[in-house]
């Protein structure tokens, strides 16, 4: 295998990131090493441009500020091959974003597997200081935020995860890779002549001893403590809640995250956009949306009535059977006169008993109770 001492290198940095995706960014990493013209410099140049106009991104009064892909404290072109984001860039947004008149509030639009630990601490001190302002930060997790990427997150005035988001990761590790029997198979013996045996301890060329393990691991300990604290003090939680309730280094799914205390609601990033008014969608679509809550919020209410046996108006039972069974304005009508009983005796043809049997099988499929006449 070639290369070792990159890839030794590459891992050794303290991370903040899924073990997975780091194991992609080395193979990308020894695929650039070894030749293989993954992005032309055509590419990368349109990246950059891509992401500077997603920095740059406001929607009405809301500035959006994209948290994507890998976290680096610079950008650079390793960093923009991998779709990644820099901790001075978000930082030097931000501060473009409070500054901007128009803008009433600021959302990071996160999606990230984390990242590297340097420039994390500083990045969500940083929004820890800027929150509580009249322009609120909130961190949207679209649809990731592991690791470092929570790390930032949890400095913001709250966290809103979509539906279908994951976040969590909390924990930070390194690795050490001992090639000494691959650069053997070569015929390579390297020797490492320093001032002191400190100034290359845990090099590539073998073992790691208890010493240097000891002491690559209360590093690690270091950056994993504050992530700890920051997360604690981000979120007004007790250490030990972070330390034993949020996960211990696992990824959470929105409703448990909810229910552990590690975000502030669930909703999309339209949703919070709109809830600080800003405009998404067009004028039809947004009817379209109200009339079917409307729908729903009905069925809802029927349902409800139904199981409490409570009385239920002509209104509430139209409406209510427009939402549940999706009857017409018409079909729902009729269906309340004959079931209600309103303004007419029992029915007394075929066609009113095969209405009324048909309503009591569409009821009895939603497992709802009949009404108490």
């Amino acid at each position: 295998m070639k290369f070792e001492h990159l890839i030794s290198a590459f891992l050794a940095e303290p991370w903040a990131i899924q073990r997975e995706k780091l194991g992609v960014l080395a193979d990308v990493l020894v695929a650039r090493a070894e030749g293989e013209k993954l992005f032309s410099s055509e590419f990368a140049a349109a990246v950059d441009e891509a992401r500077a106009l997603e920095i740059a991104q406001t929607d009405g009064k809301v500035a959006i500020i994209p948290v994507y892909g890998v976290l680096a404290q610079k950008m650079d072109m390793f960093s923009a091959m991998s779709g990644g984001s820099s901790y001075a860039g978000i930082k030097k947004a931000l501060y473009s974003a409070l500054s901007n008149e128009d803008v009433k509030a600021v959302v990071l639009d996160v999606d990230s597997p984390g990242g590297t630990v340097p420039g994390t601490e500083e990045l969500a001190t940083e929004i820890r200081k800027l929150r509580g302002g009249e322009k609120p930060i909130i961190a949207q997790v679209n649809s990731l935020a592991a690791s470092a990427a929570y790390w930032v997150a949890s400095a913001a005035d709250e966290i809103v995860v979509t539906p279908s988001g994951r976040a969590g990761s909390i924990g930070v590790y390194t690795a050490h890779d001992d090639v000494s029997a691959a650069l053997e198979q070569r015929g390579i013996k390297r020797t490492y002549i320093s001032s002191t045996p400190e100034k290359v301890e845990g090099n590539e060329t073998g073992p790691l001893s208890k010493e240097t393990l000891a002491y690559i691991k209360a590093g690690v300990d270091r950056s994993y403590n504050k992530f700890l604290f920051a997360v604690a003090e981000g979120r007004g939680v007790a250490l030990s809640k972070v330390q034993d309730g949020y996960g211990r280094g696992r990824v959470f799914y929105s409703e448990e995250l909810l229910d552990r205390g590690m975000v502030d609601r669930v909703a999309t990033l339209e949703e919070t956009l709109e809830r600080f008014g800003a405009e998404t969608q067009p004028a039809y679509v947004r009817r379209v949306k109200a009339n079917n809550q409307a729908r729903v919020e009905s069925a809802s209410l029927l349902a409800a009535k139904m199981a409490a046996g409570e009385p239920i108006t002509k209104r509430e039972f139209e409406n209510g059977l427009k939402g549940l069974v999706g009857f017409s304005n018409s079909e729902a009508e009729r269906a309340a006169r004959l079931y209600l009983k309103n303004d007419q005796g029992a029915p007394d043809d075929e066609t009113d008993a095969a209405a009324l049997a048909a309503l009591d099988r569409l009821l009895a499929e939603a497992k709802t109770p009949l009404i108490k006449r």
